[in-house]
C-alpha cells in the first residue's frame, strides 16, 4: 500500500518555502515531489520565481511583494493533498539512450591519478565497483548496469549533472558503490560514475567523488544548443529516463565524430510514466516501457 508521511513545510528566510516529503529518499517520495512541482509550473502562480525538485523534497522561491508566504503555503498544501494519490502522479517524460564505453582508458587513467584518495589504491574505480558488488566478470557487471533504465530523480550541484536511480530492481539487485574517501579535484567531461545507488554523467570537467566506470559518447551539457534535446543547455530533466548502452572503442569514436560534426542524433522516446503501474507491476512494467527502444 502506498503511504507517505505528512509533508513538512518550513519557511526559509523571506523568499523560500521548503517542503520535506520524507526524511529518506525513495522513488515514491520522488514521484510525489515531481508531480507537485510539475503542477506548480502548470498553474503558473504569480510571484513564484523558481521551483526546485529534489530526491524527497522541493524548494520554492517566491517574491514576497507579489505573493505572501501564507498564501503560497496554502497553495502548496492544496496541491500536496491532490498529489498524494498515485493516480495523480503520472509524468509525461522521455527516454534517452546514453551510449557508454565502459572501463575505458580515460577513466582508468583518472583512477590511477587519484588512487591516494581511494579506498583501494591498487584497483581502478571500475574494478572496485565490480569487487564491492561481487562481480567476477567484466561483461556481467556491464550487463547488470546497462540492462535497466535509470530514473532521473533530481539535477544537481553543477549544471547538467543528474542523479539517476535504477528502475525495476530490488534493493539486493541494485549496484551500489561507496564514493571516494576524499573527492577528486578533477573528473573528465562525460565520465560515467556511480555513488551509492546513483549513476551520474559528469557534464563538464569538475571535482567529484563518484567511482568512474566509463565514458558517455554523447554530451549532456552544451552551451551552444546544437541539439534540440539540449535547447536549455542541459540534457537531463527530473523525471526523464536514461538507458545506458554499452559501445566498444570503434563505435565510441564514430559517435564522437558525429557529435563533433553536428550530425549526431539522440535516440529518444516520449512516454507517459505511471508510478501506479510501476509500483504494482515492477519489472513487468519496465519491460513494457522499454519495449522497442
Amino acid at each position: 500500500m502506498f503511504t507517505l508521511p505528512e509533508t513538512k513545510f518550513d519557511y526559509i528566510g523571506d523568499e523560500y518555502i521548503y517542503a520535506e516529503i520524507s526524511r529518506e529518499m525513495s522513488l515514491e517520495s520522488n514521484f510525489k515531489a515531481l508531480a507537485i512541482t510539475t503542477e506548480l509550473r502548470r498553474r503558473n502562480i504569480p510571484g513564484i520565481i523558481d521551483i526546485c525538485p529534489a530526491n524527497a523534497s522541493y524548494l520554492v522561491r517566491y517574491d514576497p511583494e507579489k505573493i505572501t508566504a501564507y498564501d503560497l503555503h496554502e497553495y502548496l498544501k492544496d496541491i500536496d493533498i491532490t498529489k498524494s494519490h498515485l493516480s495523480e502522479m503520472n509524468l509525461l517524460t522521455k527516454m534517452v539512450e546514453i551510449p557508454t564505453w565502459y572501463d575505458d582508458p580515460v577513466t582508468r587513467e583518472y583512477s590511477h591519478k587519484f588512487k591516494n584518495r581511494h579506498q583501494h589504491p591498487d584497483l581502478s574505480d571500475f574494478e572496485f565497483a565490480m569487487k564491492v558488488n561481487d562481480y567476477k566478470e567484466k561483461d556481467a557487471f556491464i550487463d547488470a548496469h546497462s540492462s535497466t533504465p535509470y530514473f532521473i530523480t533530481m539535477t544537481g550541484y553543477i549544471p547538467g549533472i543528474s542523479w539517476c536511480f535504477p528502475l525495476g530492481l530490488s534493493k539486493e539487485e541494485i549496484i551500489q558503490v561507496p564514493k571516494y574517501s576524499s573527492p577528486r579535484t578533477e573528473t573528465p567531461t562525460r565520465a560515467v560514475g556511480i555513488g551509492g545507488a546513483f549513476t551520474a554523467v559528469y557534464p563538464i570537467d569538475s571535482p567529484g567523488s563518484y567511482q568512474l566506470i566509463g565514458m558517455s559518447a554523447v554530451p549532456v551539457f552544451d552551451t551552444e544548443r546544437r541539439w534540440e534535446e539540449l535547447q536549455d543547455i542541459v540534457l537531463a530533466r527530473p523525471g526523464d529516463i536514461w538507458k545506458f548502452r554499452p559501445v566498444d572503442e570503434a563505435e565510441f569514436e564514430k559517435i564522437q565524430s558525429e557529435v563533433e560534426s553536428g550530425t549526431f542524433t539522440y535516440h529518444t522516446k516520449h512516454v507517459e510514466f505511471s508510478p501506479e503501474e510501476y509500483l504494482s507491476k515492477g519489472k513487468m512494467y519496465i519491460r513494457e516501457l522499454v519495449e522497442g527502444f
